[in-house]
């Protein structure tokens, strides 16, 4: 019996750990090769449980300050994480090439209550952090952009288009430092909530309040000075149709917006910047040179 309980505790202990080495390295295959990561970082006031992840090129330039990207990461506001194999591939990849990444965890509806405009405003708080500390950090505090794939394309797109008249600026943390970003990288997001379903994330259902949806949409606050948006988006999604980035391409143009939109053809959703498909690096990094490195 002793040893049949001491089997089943050790058995205990290796699963624990088992489990433990999972999560702590579900991003074990993706290259760190070139780059320095700090995780875990306080960017939210309070016992907030979100954080964020800090990406460097592994040698930084000692005469030059860096430019930087916020990363969303996706889940249908209600899922997702800072540190999922995606979102370490992304900005893994861009850190290589020059850039400083932020990846940030944020508020997710639960599916039985809103957490709009939170979910946004932790996104927006990220930028003002990222300005506040870009001394300390190597980081040029006038170069700063937002990317992001699905649900976090789409607060992307929310953090680059909306201004503070638009009233959805947070009041605190940092108040007093801008939330404003140079361009955005928008990968299949989601352009108009009310044309793509009912989302839990918002308090009611599209039919009672459309006004809402509206003004959950980033399509509602495309305006001719607008910054540069790249959107990319696979033609075989079914998760998010690519009739949200085309109906986001036919805004930014009749507004006169600098963007581009690229729709790779067969790509399903949730893909990286190296979908089978096509390789999306040269694209996004030469997007990002020319409206981020400027």
């Amino acid at each position: 019996m002793k040893k049949l309980l001491m089997a089943i505790f050790l058995a205990g202990i290796f699963v624990g750990n088992s489990f433990a080495q999972s999560a702590e390295n579900k991003s074990a295959s993706v290259d760190l090769s070139g780059v320095r990561v700090e995780k875990g970082i306080v960017y939210l006031d309070g016992d907030r449980k979100e954080k964020a992840d800090l990406y460097f090129p592994a040698t930084m330039p000692a005469d030059k300050k860096l430019p930087a990207l916020v990363w969303i990461h996706g889940g249908g506001w209600s899922s997702g994480v800072r540190d999922a194999k995606r979102e370490v591939s992304v900005c893994s990849t861009l850190a290589r090439n020059g850039y400083v990444m932020m990846s940030i965890d944020y508020i997710l509806s639960d599916r039985k209550q809103a957490v709009w405009p939170t979910n946004l405003w932790d996104c927006k708080t990220a930028v003002r952090w990222l300005r506040k500390n870009a001394d300390h950090l190597g980081v040029d505090a006038d170069r700063i952009g937002v990317a992001g794939g699905s649900a976090g394309g789409h607060l992307a797109a929310m953090v680059a288009l909306t201004t503070p008249a638009d009233g959805l600026d947070p009041q605190a943390p940092f108040g007093d430092v801008s939330c404003a970003v140079k361009c955005c990288v928008d990968l299949y997001g989601i352009a108009d909530i009310g044309s793509y379903h009912d989302v839990t994330m918002l308090e009611k259902k599209f039919a009672e309040a459309p006004e809402l949806y509206r003004a959950a949409s980033p399509v509602t606050y495309v305006r001719s000075n607008s910054v540069p948006i790249l959107i990319c988006h696979g033609t075989a999604d079914t998760t998010v149709s690519i009739q949200q980035s085309e109906l986001f391409d036919q805004t930014l143009t009749r507004s006169g917006v600098v963007h581009h939109f690229e729709a790779v053809t067969n790509a399903a959703h949730t893909f990286d910047l190296q979908p089978a498909q096509k390789d999306l690096r040269p694209l996004v990094t030469d997007f990002l040179a020319k409206n981020l490195r400027q």
